[in-house]
């Protein structure tokens, strides 16, 4: 068979064991995958979507009740955002739990990170381009935690806000930035990322002598897997689709108070249970600077694994990274369930 253009994005072939499902757990393909489906379903809602105060809201209504399939377009969307949340987040715990995040790929590891902090703020600045009741906490307590940067708040505020409180240059400035200011970005900066897993040698694995498999997995076969996986994720986010809709509420009213009922977008509130606790600086700014200032400094903080010990899940080498990347997780979890509760 002929290689294609999509054969020709992967190596001929790689080890056997490194390519199979529950080693790779098929995140990276999947967050591909998810981009392109945000991609496409965004453009179809750029056609209805009115960027201004007292049209947002009432446009997102009108193409989820009145639009033909809108609202199936914008659940797609919608559960497309937050599955690629989850699956950079899987992804980043794979890479850290097999070892793959030192050299000669540590490079592409913090291109990983940026890639989830693009993620988690593109998820965000949609959330609050809703602009109904729902998204009230997002849009007031989260620009003021600018205000409580040291120096710059002041000017970080007003540069996203686009004035004293928010108002129709603040809609408008987190559209720009969700569709050019941060979409553009992920997509640039993850084939950056795809292209330096080829620049850096591929999956991370042991040397051949070093390996008990010596089979190895053609090109033509990663991508049928490939194609399957896509076919059984499109019909996961249908079945998501169609039975779970995307939250909607009423438009918003003003945007100078906070309901006690309000809430973050999930992946965030775990930050806001701990503004709970007392300092918005520390609590809502520095703290979670430092959960990825940890993450950014794994490489650095732990040595070279044995390469024998490549290409494998939890290597005795990486007990310290492993141990640091769990319990950052699992405090996310625990915080965000409590919040929950």
């Amino acid at each position: 068979m002929r290689p294609s253009f999509f054969h020709h994005l992967h190596p001929p072939t790689i080890p056997a064991a490194q390519a199979r499902f529950r080693y790779t757990l098929g995140a990276g393909g999947l967050a591909v995958f998810l981009v392109v489906a945000l991609v496409v379903t965004g453009i179809l809602l750029m056609f209805f979507y009115v960027p201004t105060p007292e049209r947002a809201a009432q446009s997102i209504q009108a193409v989820t009740y009145l639009a033909p399939l809108g609202g199936l377009v914008r659940n797609l969307h919608y559960w497309a955002g937050q599955a690629l949340v989850v699956v950079v987040v899987v992804h980043l715990l794979r890479v850290i739990f097999t070892g793959a995040y030192l050299p000669p790929r540590r490079f592409n590891y913090l291109l990983g990170l940026v890639l989830l902090v693009l993620t988690l703020f593109l998820d965000f600045s949609g959330y609050v381009l809703r602009w109904d009741e729902g998204v009230r906490w997002a849009l007031v307590a989260g620009t003021n935690l600018l205000e409580t940067v040291p120096a710059a708040g002041d000017w970080l505020y007003g540069f996203v806000v686009g004035g004293a409180e928010p108002g129709p240059a603040t809609i408008l400035r987190f559209y720009a930035w969700h569709i050019f200011g941060l979409t553009l970005p992920l997509v640039v900066v993850g084939g950056w990322h795809l292209f330096r897993v080829r620049r850096d040698g591929g999956i991370a694995v042991a040397p051949p002598e070093a390996r008990a498999d010596s089979d190895r997995t053609t090109r033509f076969e990663l991508v049928r897997r490939e194609a399957l996986a896509a076919l059984l994720a499109s019909a996961a986010l249908l079945l998501l689709s169609t039975f779970f809709a995307a939250p909607i509420a009423q438009p918003m009213n003003t945007a100078n108070s906070v309901n006690a009922d309000s809430r973050a977008p999930w992946f965030f509130l775990w930050v806001q249970l701990l503004l709970r606790l007392g300092d918005p600086f520390l609590f809502g700014v520095l703290i979670p600077t430092l959960v990825l200032i940890a993450l950014v400094l794994i490489p650095y903080l732990f040595p070279r694994l044995p390469a024998e010990q490549l290409g494998r899940w939890f290597p005795p080498g990486g007990r310290g990274a492993q141990i640091m990347a769990a319990l950052l997780v699992l405090l996310w979890v625990s915080l965000t369930w409590l919040a929950l509760t």
